[in-house]
């Protein structure tokens, strides 16, 4: 690990801190081969400097970075970027998953090797996926050890695909806590009480994707062995897929963070 290692990660807030998660469940790196840069560090970095990580430390101590873990808020990067990159040794190679900013604006400040990667907090126990761009070898070889270990790590052909994948992959997490947050109020309306129809929207739904996962079948197939003709899944599938429905409002949605991702990059 003497090339990777130690690694600085610059925010570490909800996804800084779910990578940081995910790297200790998984074993990846030593705790002590991190440097943990924030303010307000979250839970996860507390808990990693008690195993061994730097928090905080003087800002000398950041040249000794091989590779940067750059996670600030989208509203702040430059002023991060600038204020780090008179900090970081020539050599150092920087994975950003700020939201929106463009690899040559990156390169414009950091003035090295860079990959962007979009991840989901979901790396926190090994199931992330991360959608990965990077026009330099160097860099897309780091950016998938940092990730590889923590999820499924997807390349983009061209940088332009990162807004798109962000709208599909880093965002749509909220999609389906908003989805099941909605089918648990649905359940209160027929009869149901709080509890039960939590415990039975939570737990169908992790479980169907569990199968969906496993299965290795395509999600039509899957939707369509469980609806029969004329039956209750039908009634409820003629709304969610009819004019409006499910389709038509993803699409809005996936377009409008698609155009909020290129807006912050501007």
């Amino acid at each position: 690990m003497s090339k990777i290692t130690p690694i600085l990660i610059k925010g570490a807030g909800r996804m800084g801190g779910a990578v940081i998660a995910g790297w200790r469940r998984a074993g990846a790196f030593a705790m002590a081969d991190l440097i943990i840069s924030d303010p307000d560090p979250g839970a996860e970095a507390l808990k990693a400097a008690a195993s061994g990580a730097r928090l905080n430390p003087p800002d000398g101590q950041l040249s000794e970075a091989r590779t940067v873990l750059f996670a600030v808020k989208p509203q702040i990067w430059r002023e991060a970027a600038a204020q780090l990159s008179t900090q970081l040794a020539s050599d150092a190679v920087v994975v950003s998953v700020v939201a929106g900013v463009s690899a040559s604006d990156l390169l414009a400040t950091f003035r090295c090797p860079v990959a962007r990667v979009m991840p989901t907090t979901a790396a926190a126990i090994g199931q992330g996926t991360a959608s990965l761009f990077a026009a330099d070898v160097t860099a897309r070889n780091r950016a998938r050890m940092l990730f590889e270990p923590v999820g499924s790590v997807i390349d983009l052909d061209e940088e332009d695909q990162m807004h798109a994948a962000t709208a599909v992959s880093g965002s749509s997490p909220a999609y389906l806590f908003a989805f099941i947050e909605a089918l648990e109020a649905a359940g209160q309306t027929v009869g149901l009480s709080a509890e039960a129809s939590q415990t039975l929207a939570r737990q169908t739904i992790a479980g169907a994707a569990a199968l969906l996962r496993q299965s290795g079948e395509d999600p039509s197939v899957l939707r369509t062995q469980v609806t029969s003709p004329g039956g209750t899944t039908a009634a409820a599938l003629g709304v969610l897929m009819g004019e409006g429905g499910l389709g038509r409002l993803l699409e809005d949605a996936v377009k409008a963070a698609t155009a909020r991702s290129r807006e912050l990059g501007q």
